[in-house]
């Protein structure tokens, strides 16, 4: 008798089976992986954030916070973004399956950062013209998830 045939009369699974648990395995390793190096990411833009905030208004008090203002609202948003992406990967180890809504929301936030630093004296209007189409789009998809939701 086969040693594979012994194997699945055992343990009850195929090979196949035993390929898909292994993925199934190396997929949650690869997540929580993730999560925690996003964690360090968050940590990490926290320090720097509170570097640029004490810098600003203790260290040079004498300059405007006027002109770093953009990058310190930018570090927040990158934050922001941050914990919405390790929201994403905690989802996914929780259900695993892609949550479309949190990853729309997400890319809302970054474009809304992008909107928010968007600095008009060194960009086009095609820039802002496409920066307005991905709000549009990524609303409009919002909107259909969130709809179709309500219904069931």
């Amino acid at each position: 008798m086969k040693f594979s045939k012994v194997f699945r009369q055992i343990y009850g699974i195929t090979k196949n089976e035993r390929f898909l648990l292994f993925l199934k395995v190396i997929e949650s390793l690869v997540s929580k992986v993730l999560s925690l190096l996003m964690v360090c990411v968050i940590l990490w833009a926290i320090g720097d954030l509170s570097i640029l905030i004490v810098t600003d208004l203790f260290i040079q008090s004498s300059h405007s916070l006027k002109e770093d203002i953009f990058d310190i609202f930018g570090l927040f948003l990158n934050i922001l973004v941050a914990l919405e992406i390790l929201e994403n990967i905690t989802a996914y180890l929780k259900k695993h399956s892609v949550q479309l809504e949190l990853v729309i929301v997400t890319s809302l936030i970054a474009v809304a950062r992008k909107i928010i630093v968007f600095d008009l004296e060194t960009k086009s209007s095609s820039d802002l013209i496409a920066i307005s189409v991905a709000v549009l789009m990524l609303s409009i998809s919002y909107f259909i998830i969130r709809s179709g939701q309500n219904r069931t």
